[in-house]
């Protein structure tokens, strides 16, 4: 089983920056990939940015340019440096995983990761106009 622990939501004014990370633990040799998912109020969720386990990078459309997703020194670490944020940025960002080989994933990161196999408890981002 893993563990996602958030770190590095808050509030900024738009054009502002945030970092967001990600970090799984797990007692077993499972290797996992990370991906970044919101959800706004009232709205579905939505995959914001992946590495997939060939180290390929998703996005969704609307973040591409201003976020740039990597993965962090520290091992089975997942970050997600957000520049250049916008109103409708603005919601709850989970961190997920699933078992590699990962080979749904792209498949699990449109569908606002259904399928997914473990769940942080969320990091909110909220940016003023």
């Amino acid at each position: 089983r893993v563990h996602l622990l958030e770190f590095g939501g808050g509030s900024v004014q738009s054009g502002g920056s945030l970092k967001l990370s990600c970090v799984a633990s797990t007692n077993s040799d499972t290797r996992y990939c990370l991906a970044w998912f919101r959800q706004e109020a009232g709205q579905a969720r939505e995959g914001v940015a992946a590495i997939d386990g060939d180290l390929k990078t998703l996005y969704a459309e609307s973040v591409k340019g201003r976020f740039a997703v990597s993965h962090g020194s520290v091992p089975n670490t997942l970050n997600l440096q957000m520049n250049d944020l916008d109103p409708d940025d603005t919601g709850t960002y989970y961190c997920a995983a699933v078992a590699a080989p990962c080979l749904e994933l792209g498949f699990q990161f449109r569908l606002g990761g259904y399928g997914m196999d473990a769940w942080g408890e969320g990091t909110l981002v909220t940016v003023g106009a």
